[in-house]
């Protein structure tokens, strides 16, 4: 969730910390800090609460000199944010600092046994313990920093992503992951560090992923050294990094969550790329054809996600079932991994995540492979956790997503599951041919038909200004279109901070029908295919009780445009295909309303891009 800096090689380290912090501004956070060790030797520290802003106004005028440090964004989970809980952290000795990603679990009791050892501490977060840890160790069995660091973190239970610098040894910095991501550049001459590659890629384009439990020793002009938690050599893989600057740059836009909404025509085309092949009328996923025969023997598919991505699970589990008729279960990851559930080793666990490294859903993977079930990764970045733990899977190609509130990411992720869903019943013979050939030639259409919705953003964003008076939305939708409903609802509240609530159109009658007056805005998904008369007779439900009506139509449909205070038209598409296409005037709206209200969409309060931490 937090951001990680280092540098260490022949440049100024500041101007590389201070950028690299800009760039991870989007994963959420609300103290910044920096630890360098500069030209005079001396190990100094600067930090603020706030933004990156903040800091770099804080150490105006001070010695900012160095070729090596380390600098963090902080999101709050020991300690309020302020100065003293910021990071980095020094040692007891003043000689050693530390950033951390992650949450130490034990650090009640380390720090318990540490206080009684002498040592003091300023803050209160559990980061602090790891850091005077390592002194303790150092000091109390004689040995180098190098010799500590593993003692220590088999000492730690918890999560973490550290970088550790020590003034007394300037050329050298030590990084270890476990549970959170942590990505080393490679340079000439030069090492980066970051918990994603937005920081280094401006530098370089060869990176290593650091494993779980690996520890990096990095020397200025000498070769990566990696090892495990018992100090055993580990080879160290050099990668090409697949991203560009231009990826992580706003294009134009005013903000990245608008930047991404409209790269939504490219990514969905992406996702087809090498997959769909419509003139064979087949789709082929490297992940099915390898795994064909455990794949077909499944009992049962289960999909394991969280916040937006869970939306994108239940039209998964609604695509799987419809195509394939494997039953199919969509569990939040953070209820799964804690209770007793029922796993078979012949059972297939989809894990989706944007980023790849959300703990939870690590954490339910990790329990289904316990049990013997298969696991089938769908994440947007390269080398993370979640496409390491899988046993095979897809990537969405989405491109760098750094919008908090994600859109982009959330089509991919249901485009995805949709190939997916296609190429098991290819194989199953569970869709008539016809069936599938209606989908996989209406497909590639797809992106020119959400260029067409993008062109109405002018006319979504003069309507969002009337409803920035209200305190409550209610979302409406059946079938494919109720998790978009769910989507939608999550998108208004996440980034205008307006309460907003997703349900099947079928369910108003049994509740929130009672909260529906003139004050009440009700956005209501109805084109014309599955349940239109249905969700027609909803509508009028809502109408009789004087509700505001917000509905998104099919072209031309003049039945609910009639009985409908607005609306939006979507081109005709096939059923299944229609979320793709559904999600985007929504996806708008909640921008705009935001927008209207002066909020920060690209860094909402309280949020963070990718949940590393539980």
């Amino acid at each position: 969730m937090c951001g990680i800096v280092g540098y260490i090689g022949k440049r100024q380290a500041y101007p590389i910390l201070i950028k690299g912090l800009s760039r991870l501004e989007y994963r959420g956070y609300d103290s910044a800090g920096v630890a360098l060790i500069n030209d005079g030797g001396d190990l100094v520290i600067y930090k603020t609460k706030g933004k990156v802003a903040d800091l770099e106004h804080a150490v105006e005028g001070k010695d900012l000199s160095g070729c090596v440090g380390i600098a963090h964004t902080r999101w709050a989970t020991h300690g309020e944010p302020n100065d003293v809980n910021a990071h980095p952290h020094f040692s007891e000795s003043g000689n050693l600092a530390l950033i951390h990603n992650g949450i130490i679990e034990n650090f009640r009791s380390l720090k318990t046994e540490l206080q009684n050892q002498g040592y003091h501490f300023k803050s209160e977060t559990d980061t602090e313990v790891v850091i005077q840890l390592i002194q303790y160790i150092m000091d109390s069995h004689n040995i180098s920093l190098e010799e500590a660091v593993p003692l220590a973190l088999n000492s730690v239970i918890g999560a973490y992503a550290i970088v550790i610098v020590d003034k007394t040894q300037p050329d050298r910095m030590i990084a270890a992951r476990k549970g959170s991501p942590l990505i080393i550049g490679v340079g000439d001459g030069e090492f980066l560090i970051g918990s994603d590659a937005t920081p280094i890629v401006e530098y370089t384009d060869r990176v290593i992923y650091l494993g779980e439990e690996q520890i990096a020793f990095l020397e200025r002009g000498k070769e990566v050294r990696i090892t495990d938690l018992r100090s055993i050599e580990q080879t160290a893989v050099v990668k090409k990094l697949e991203m560009n600057l231009s990826q992580i740059e706003k294009g134009g836009f005013p903000h990245f969550m608008l930047k991404e909404i409209h790269e939504q025509p490219d990514t969905t085309r992406t996702v087809m790329n090498g997959r769909l092949h419509p003139e064979l009328g087949i789709v082929k996923l490297s992940g099915v054809i390898d795994h064909k025969k455990r794949l077909m023997a499944a009992r049962r598919i289960i999909i394991c996600a969280c916040g937006t991505s869970w939306h994108a699970a239940l039209i998964g589990k609604y695509l799987i079932e419809d195509l394939t008729r494997l039953p199919v279960e969509v569990e939040y990851s953070s209820e799964f991994r804690y209770r007793n559930p029922v796993i078979y080793p012949d059972d297939v666990v989809i894990a989706i995540s944007q980023s790849g490294e959300t703990a939870d859903t690590l954490a339910a993977m990790k329990l289904a492979k316990e049990s013997g079930a298969f696991l089938f990764g769908i994440c947007n970045v390269v080398g993370s956790s979640i496409a390491r733990e899988a046993d095979t899977g897809c990537y969405t190609h989405a491109g760098p997503e750094i919008g908090v509130a994600s859109t982009k990411a959330f089509t991919a992720q249901v485009e995805t599951l949709l190939l997916l869903a296609l190429n098991i019943a290819q194989e199953k013979g569970t869709v008539s041919p016809e069936q599938r050939q209606s989908i996989i030639k209406e497909l590639p259409n797809i992106p020119a038909k959400i260029e067409k919705i993008l062109g109405h953003d002018k006319q979504i964003a003069e309507l969002a200004k009337t409803f920035t008076y209200a305190h409550n939305f209610i979302y409406l939708g059946r079938g494919y279109n109720y998790p978009i409903a769910l989507e939608g609802a999550l998108k208004l509240k996440e980034i205008s901070y307006i309460h907003a609530e997703g349900y099947p159109a079928a369910e108003m009658k049994h509740g929130p029908i009672a909260l529906i007056d003139e004050e009440m805005p009700v956005v209501v998904i109805a084109p014309k295919r599955g349940h239109y008369d249905k969700i027609l007779s909803n509508i009028q439900e809502v109408k009789a009780r004087k509700g505001r009506v917000i509905s998104i139509i099919t072209e031309g449909d003049t039945d609910v445009r009639n009985i409908s205070d607005y609306y939006f038209e979507i081109p005709d598409t096939e059923e299944c295909l229609v979320p793709l296409l559904s999600v985007i005037p929504l996806q708008l709206l909640a921008y705009h309303i935001a927008i209207a209200k002066g909020r920060d969409v690209d860094q909402p309060r309280n949020l963070a891009k990718s949940v590393t931490v539980e």
